[in-house]
C-alpha cells in the first residue's frame, strides 16, 4: 500500500494500492475496500487511480460518485 498524500489534510483516506483494473483504499477505520472496472465502472477506476496518485480528492470522489460500488471489503 502506498500512503496517500492528503494534500488537505481532511480525507478519510489513508493509503492505496493500484492494480492494472483496480484499486484498493483503506481508510482511517483501518478497513479497506477493493473497487474494480466490474464493480465501479472503468472510467471511475481510471478516475480514483489519478486521484490517489495525486493526493488530493478520493474520498470525496468516493463518497459522491462511487458510494459503495465497491467489488470486495478486504478486512
Amino acid at each position: 500500500m502506498h500512503r496517500y498524500k492528503n494534500i488537505s489534510g481532511e480525507s478519510g483516506v489513508v493509503a492505496y494500492d493500484i492494480g492494472r483494473r483496480s484499486i484498493t483504499v483503506e481508510f482511517h477505520s483501518g478497513e479497506r475496500y477493493l473497487y474494480t472496472d466490474e464493480s465501479a465502472g472503468a472510467d471511475n477506476i481510471t478516475e480514483m487511480q489519478r486521484l490517489a496518485t495525486l493526493g488530493s480528492g478520493l474520498s470525496t470522489y468516493i463518497s459522491q460518485i462511487v458510494r459503495e460500488r465497491y467489488a470486495q471489503k478486504l478486512n
